[in-house]
């Protein structure tokens, strides 16, 4: 499993032929030195930088490119070498920017030869620094280990050399940066990463005009978050931190922040390459003066899955960073017309006659014109997004496209699961029409939690009560329904907790194609029997995996993905099945037992605090659209929109029958 590291957190590496992979949103310079026992660099011939890339067991990039793979061969390293530095540097001279706290927050992560992510690390918290030791690899006891480091330098590259103890940093600084110089020409093509900060685009679309917004704020461990599960105060709204959160693609034990709960995987899942990706479609050549045409499938990635995924993620960042770009112009305008009223308006002279009024008047006349032109460039972004994702729409496979996408009536059960499923939609009020797919990783890293409650948002504090509770079941059948269509035959199961039956009329659909383990359980009996058999099941795979004992596993434990719908939370419920719920909230996932509550919290407040962690463990969604998420990089208040069947349609009858076929198939 991916550890998700902090600053100062180490990680024992399992192998010592590994790649780090570098994203950072904009061009950066990757270097490494190598440290004896003491941590001491013993000369240039230990630094590996653009001008001298490679060292025994060691290559770095010979240019500054927005990704970087550094080969790291540990068994190779010099004698007397016990640790590595991997560095990182804004180019000078460049005309971009100076300093980390301008640009997205880099993203590095150590990864086994085959692309599986063993250790990631998201530097936060950077701001005038222009150069940062992101993280090192170091010898302990015959093991190697990772730490993460983020220790950054305002001095830049030659602070942070001398820092490693280099004699005469600046020059060594000085024929680095002009290395880099000379290679700025050359492109680089970008490894796949995580969505967080990744966005590999061709230059098409908003990335040919992406906007530069104001220095980000600490990143929260996830892409998208709810501020109504960060704290006690549960009647505020909640976070899908892009990631899990999109992110969106938001994939994981904690909704909430860096306060709650482990560190969140969003790595991609672990997958056996025979050849390198394979490049992403061209786009079509652009008439001069004009964008080129966007295309499905044009960031980095494996598989198309993988490509569409990043595209997703990287649509949402742009998104993101445009509207902030915005939103900063126009705070600016109106900021600059105060002042220059505020200096009008104290000199005396000003207040007789008509000099007061003309000069408010040609305050506003500029404040109308710097906003105006901060519309027409978000305007030019937009169109770009929104082309973009008139592209990608159609061209996505049937776990990231909308039920009303006709992909889904030509769905056949795949044999091996997708990266992520798209849970519902994202937008903001500049654009409400151009939709963000929300995405989930799979297999899921933690559950959800549709609110069913009346205070959850002002558009359900207007429905009526049982009308409002429908929709949010029948919101969760819809989710379960994709979940079972999106994992092979026999590898997901569905069990439901309906304590007073007051769910019959949504969960028709699954009872009656038989897709269920079992049918709803009912009453306290029924939530104990159900909860036990979960229980259990998280207690024996978890003694098997701590004990490498997987094939002493009972016959008859269904080692599949498990799935609990739980309606009306906490009615049936006593204190040993809440004590359960929790304990399958917090362990189920790395297990493979998930939750998806219905549940209004306000009927859950005779508990207290008690439950503040299962809340801040889940996603929530609502059933009906909320601005409750948050993105982590400047915090927009984003609109969640949830899936919906069209209107007369039996996708769902359909698509249900289809899973109940294959497992009729492989008899299961």
């Amino acid at each position: 499993m991916t550890a998700e590291l902090v600053r100062g957190q180490n990680h024992t590496l399992p192998q010592t032929r590994l790649e780090i992979r570098v994203s950072a949103g904009t061009p950066v310079v990757a270097g490494a030195t190598l440290g004896d026992e003491r941590g001491t660099v013993r000369g240039i011939e230990w630094i590996a930088h653009p001008g001298s890339p490679q060292l025994p067991g060691l290559e770095v990039s010979q240019q500054a490119a927005a990704d970087h793979r550094l080969a790291v061969d540990l068994e190779a390293l010099p004698a007397g070498a016990h640790r590595v530095t991997v560095l990182l540097a804004l180019p000078v001279g460049a005309g971009g920017p100076v300093r980390f706290g301008a640009v997205p927050a880099p993203f590095v992560a150590v990864t086994g030869l085959d692309g599986t992510e063993i250790a990631t690390f998201t530097l936060t918290d950077l701001d005038a620094e222009s150069a940062v030791s992101a993280l090192e690899l170091y010898r302990r006891q015959d093991a190697w280990k990772v730490r993460a480091v983020g220790q950054g330098y305002a001095g830049g590259l030659a602070e942070m050399l001398a820092d490693q103890g280099v004699t005469d940093p600046a020059a060594l600084a000085g024929s680095i940066q002009e290395a880099v110089t000379r290679g700025l020409a050359r492109s680089v093509a970008p490894p796949p990463r995580t969505p967080e900060a990744d966005r590999v685009r061709h230059a098409t679309g908003s990335a040919d005009h992406r906007p530069t917004a104001p220095p980000p704020a600490p990143e929260p461990p996830e892409p998208l978050a709810d501020p109504a599960t960060t704290g006690p105060a549960h009647n505020q709204p909640h976070t899908a931190q892009p990631h899990t959160a999109p992110g969106p693609a938001a994939a994981g034990a904690s909704a909430a922040g860096p306060s709650t709960g482990g560190p969140i995987n969003y790595a991609h899942p672990r997958r056996q390459h025979a050849a390198p990706p394979s490049p992403p479609p061209a786009a079509p050549p652009a008439q001069p003066g004009q964008p080129a045409q966007p295309v499905a499938g044009d960031a980095t990635g494996w598989s198309m899955d993988e490509r569409l995924y990043n595209q997703i993620w990287g649509m949402f960042e742009d998104l993101a960073r445009a509207v902030a770009a915005y939103r900063s112009a126009v705070d600016f305008a109106e900021s600059r017309m105060d002042q220059e009223l505020d200096r009008a308006l104290s000199d005396p002279r000003n207040r007789i006659g008509g000099a007061g009024d003309r000069a408010r008047e040609a305050a506003r006349a500029k404040r109308d014109e710097l906003a105006s032109r901060a519309r027409e460039a978000l305007d030019r972004d937009l169109a770009q997004l929104a082309a973009e994702a008139a592209v990608v729409e159609p061209a996505l496979p049937a776990a990231y496209a909308g039920w009303g996408n006709p992909v889904w009536h030509a769905h056949r059960i795949p044999m091996e699961i997708p990266m992520a499923l798209r849970i519902g939609d994202l937008h903001l009020p500049e654009r409400t029409d151009l939709r963000i797919p929300l995405l989930v990783r799979l297999p899921l890293e933690r559950g959800m939690w549709v609110d069913s409650g009346r205070t959850a948002s002002e558009t359900a504090a207007l429905m009526d009560t049982d009308r409002l509770r429908r929709l949010a079941m029948e919101t969760a059948v819809a989710h379960a329904a994709r979940l079972l269509a999106v994992y092979p035959p026999g590898e997901f199961a569905v069990h439901v907790i309906d304590p007073a039956g007051s769910a019959a009329g949504p969960l028709a659909p699954l009872v009656e194609s038989g897709v269920l383990a079992g049918p709803p359980a009912a009453g306290p009996g029924g939530v104990a029997s159900v909860l036990a058999h979960l229980t259990r099941r998280v207690d024996l795979v978890q003694m098997a995996v701590r004990a490498r004992a997987a094939d002493s596993l009972p016959p008859d434990l269904d080692t599949g993905e498990q799935l609990l719908v739980v309606n009306d939370f906490p009615h049936g419920f006593d204190d040993r099945a809440v004590t359960q719920l929790r304990y399958l909230a917090d362990e189920g996932p790395a297990v493979g037992v998930h939750l998806l509550m219905v549940a209004d919290r306000e009927e859950a407040s005779a508990y207290g605090p008690v439950l503040d962690p299962l809340w801040r463990s889940l996603l929530r969604i609502t059933p009906v659209a909320d601005s409750h998420l948050a993105d982590p990089w400047v915090g927009h208040a984003w609109t969640y929109e949830p899936l919906t069947i069209p209107p007369g349609s039996r996708v769902l009858e359909q698509v249900l029958s289809a899973v109940a076929a294959a497992r009729r198939a492989v008899g299961r």
